[in-house]
């Protein structure tokens, strides 16, 4: 079969051309922007793509077109597609029905962590030798790939995203992908630009929760009240919590727990119903990391992976791309790049840098470019989340489609630590640097490219010290 893919350089449409080709069609794919790294990895597959959404691409004669959730109406290429009858389908969709139907699928949710939790499960079965099949939102550095499909394997990793699916499709992603083994590692409000409030996003966790078979498993946190009440709506499934900590009033009645060794997370033990099973001292650090492993932990167990032995993986985990990933260090200025762009996310991801480097100083830098965040629905909580910091950088874009509505001088106004907006990228590059001094731990936190910031941080900090 030939399948065409609109939309196909994002994370999961790249991924999902990967798994097409490996299961034996030809796939050719387009996109607004054809760039690496996810341009070289596809056109390394054979994947031939396409710059732009021309009409003319009807002429290819696929089979089957999948569009993604970046397509709209208006779209020259969809709107043919629609005028003359021609089949198409969605990504999730097209995943859950042609691959995910014969597969025992191990889906990871949640607001934060997804990307993280899904390699590390991914890496677990790896090591047992269960060879996975993965669909995954980032590229894990035990792979060095986003996606892996082979027919001939049983078990197969997702990370189950509730964005919606199509404009044809309000649903959540998730909903196609019938776990047998869901993850839900925490919830809160996000998505802004679809969901109307947090309980619309429970409702779409809990048409998750409703497919998931009686022999499958629910695992979640048992202190996340947003979660407990996806549960109390109806769970038909084997349910397994999660501490937050041996020490937490919650710890007596979970099936999994831990207790920090080291206060930043780099080394814990695991917990199964109160008893110590084995030790984790790995590279990460944040107790977020450290629930993130609980339930990997515990999904691994459901296939029959051994906690001692998955806890023996994780010790050899080694990260993901763009989670507090360290760039480059020059003079003693670190420079990390962290995918957060939450409130929460945020505030986690400071105080495992905090407990870390202990009083050295973190500059962070932030680019609030998410749908929500430009939105401002999560504004206020900024300050907060930034009070970990020593000195903070905000980029405000005010042109382009990643510009923001709110007013970024106000909300920052009252910031204890000095606070700087700046809406050129270069100024921002030129400030930063000048900021920096030796010892110092600068944290740039995006979910986009940023401009080229990172490159460009490094490139002027190698020139001041030079």
């Amino acid at each position: 079969m030939h399948i065409h893919i609109l939309g196909i350089c994002g994370t999961f449409m790249g991924g999902l051309a990967l798994i097409a080709r490996a299961a034996g069609h030809k796939v050719t794919g387009c996109d607004a922007a054809v760039y690496p790294p996810m341009s070289t990895q596809l056109e390394e597959q054979g994947i031939e793509l396409i710059e732009g959404y021309g009409a003319e691409q009807i002429d290819l004669q696929p089979d089957l077109f999948i569009v993604g959730n970046v397509v709209s109406r208006d779209n020259p290429l969809m709107e043919e597609i629609l005028n003359r009858g021609l089949a198409y389908t969605s990504g999730p969709q097209w995943l859950g029905e042609q691959v995910l139907a014969q597969q025992h699928v191990l889906a990871v949710a949640g607001t934060h962590g997804k990307t993280t939790t899904s390699s590390m499960l991914t890496w677990i079965l790896h090591y047992a030798g269960l060879e996975p099949n993965f669909l995954i939102g980032g590229i894990a550095e035990n792979f060095g790939i986003s996606a892996h499909f082979d027919s001939t394997k049983k078990y197969f990793v997702i990370e189950a995203d509730e964005y919606d699916t199509a404009f044809f499709d309000k649903r959540s992603k998730f909903v196609h992908y019938r776990p047998r083994t869901a993850v839900l590692n925490n919830l809160e409000f996000d998505h802004a630009d679809i969901f109307e409030n947090l309980g619309a996003i429970q409702k779409q966790f809990h048409h998750l929760v409703r497919i998931v078979p009686h022999v499958g498993r629910v695992i979640y946190p048992a202190a996340e009240t947003a979660l407990q009440e996806v549960i109390n709506m109806g769970c038909w499934s084997e349910q397994v919590s999660l501490g937050a900590g041996a020490e937490t009033t919650h710890a007596d009645n979970n099936a999994w727990n831990y207790r920090l060794i080291e206060p930043s997370g780099s080394h814990f033990q695991v917990l199964h119903k109160q008893q110590v099973i084995a030790e984790v001292k790995w590279s990460l650090i944040g107790t977020h990391n450290v629930q993130n492993a609980l339930a990997a932990i515990s999904a691994a167990d459901h296939v029959g992976v051994d906690p001692v032995l998955a806890c023996e993986a994780l010790q050899q985990f080694a990260g993901i791309k763009r989670r507090m990933e360290l760039r480059d260090t020059i003079n003693n200025v670190a420079i990390y790049d962290d995918f957060a762009h939450h409130p929460t996310a945020i505030t986690t991801t400071l105080e495992g840098l905090r407990k870390q480097v202990g009083d050295a100083r973190i500059i962070a830098v932030l680019e609030p470019r998410s749908n929500t965040m430009k939105l401002g629905t999560m504004s206020a909580r900024l300050p907060t989340s930034l009070q970990l910091a020593d000195v903070v950088f905000c980029y405000n874009e005010t042109q382009g489609k990643h510009s923001i509505t709110w007013d970024t001088d106000s909300v920052f106004a009252d910031m204890q630590q000095p606070t700087h907006v700046h809406r050129d990228i270069s100024q921002l590059v030129d400030a930063v640097a000048t900021t920096a001094e030796p010892g110092d731990n600068i944290l740039v936190m995006s979910n986009g490219g940023f401009g080229g910031f990172h490159d460009k941080l490094i490139a002027k900090l190698k020139q001041k010290y030079s």
